[in-house]
């Protein structure tokens, strides 16, 4: 027989109207009718107070308790703090209590397991990026001991392999180390009131030769004439645009362009850098500020660079309190948004 509350509470019942109805039998001048009408009404009583306690009390929340499981399995953590604290009903609070706390452990675990994920990618990445200019200029050396060192044409060739190789290397080492410093805080801002027109120019005028091989006009729109005056760390804010700019001529189309927009509100300055390349799928928006994280391996191999940009201009632009966003339509260009506090003239 099943123990539904129905069944528990009939049990009960007749238990509690027979012992009613035994010691009621003691007494002297009790009738009949009045044992009878006891009797039943004692287990009417009984019934439902019963049943009322144990269907409301105990089934329900135990039920509402499978239901939290199913929730958690299913990663459904959709719960209101304040029904929590509102709620009188010790089982129902003690249930929610228990969502909330394995509700933000399991986030904890699914975190976890994503920085897990991450450092196992990162170490991958990494491993190969050392890996590609150690064994190609280790390749070039070997081949010049082995005897093509006689050959004046070939060594030059070679050794200027080989300088090329060591000097990605060089760069890729450096970048990490910077990029370690600055996730660690240990890089500090020296804050300063900076001229940011002088900087996009120095950064145009630094980048005008690589614009020039690839057919890119670098623009500033709109023009200036006078000056922009922000808070920033000058040398780590040219670093910034430098990145920004640099990535746009390299991964922008042929005879494409570069705009650097500004816009100004009370407090700050919004900068914009857009291209109009072959854009980003929506896929890898969500990582393109990972260290060492490619869109195109191949194709981002063969036009240089380390990888780690984006994941330094992120926390550069942090340690400013701001943040980059980007948005960008395959087909369309991508565009690379941050803000500045501004300084009055």
């Amino acid at each position: 027989m099943s123990l539904s509350p129905r069944v528990i509470a009939l049990l009960l019942a007749c238990i509690i109207s027979a012992l009613t109805l035994v010691f009621l039998t003691f007494v002297e001048g009790v009738t009949n009718a009045m044992l009878f009408v006891v009797g039943i009404s004692s287990f009417i009583i009984s019934f439902f107070l019963v049943y009322y306690a144990i269907e409301l009390l105990v089934f329900r929340e135990v039920n509402k308790m499978y239901k939290t499981i199913h929730q958690l399995k299913i990663r459904d953590f959709s719960i209101s703090r304040k029904s929590i604290i509102q709620n009188a009903n010790p089982f129902k609070k003690l249930n929610d209590e228990i969502f909330v706390y394995v509700a933000k452990k399991q986030k904890e675990i699914d975190e976890l397991k994503r920085l897990e994920q991450f450092r196992r990618e990162f170490l991958a990445d990494v491993s190969h990026e050392l890996k590609t200019p150690i064994f190609a200029a280790q390749g070039f050396i070997h081949t010049l001991i082995d005897g093509a060192v006689d050959d004046e044409q070939v060594r030059d060739k070679f050794l200027s392999k080989a300088a090329k190789s060591l000097d990605g290397l060089d760069a890729l080492v450096k970048d990490l180390v910077v990029l370690s410093q600055l996730e660690m805080g240990e890089v500090k801002m020296s804050f300063e009131r900076i001229d940011f027109i002088q900087v996009i120019q120095e950064v145009f005028e630094q980048l005008e030769k690589s614009a020039l091989a690839k057919g890119t006009s670098l623009l500033l729109k709109p023009p200036y004439s006078g000056n922009v005056w922000v808070k920033a760390d000058p040398q780590r804010i040219k670093q910034v645009m430098i990145n920004l700019v640099e990535n746009a001529i390299k991964y922008g189309n042929e005879n494409g362009r570069v705009v650097v927009s500004l816009e100004e509100d009370k407090k700050h300055i919004l900068v914009f850098v857009r291209d109009n390349g072959p854009g980003i799928p929506p896929e890898h928006l969500s990582r393109i500020f990972e260290r060492l994280y490619r869109v195109e391996k191949s194709r981002s191999k063969d036009r240089g660079g380390t990888g780690l940009g984006l994941a330094i201009v992120k926390h550069i632009l942090n340690a400013h309190k701001t943040k980059i966003t980007v948005m960008s339509k395959v087909e369309k260009g991508t565009t690379f948004k941050f803000k500045l506090d501004r300084i009055d003239s």
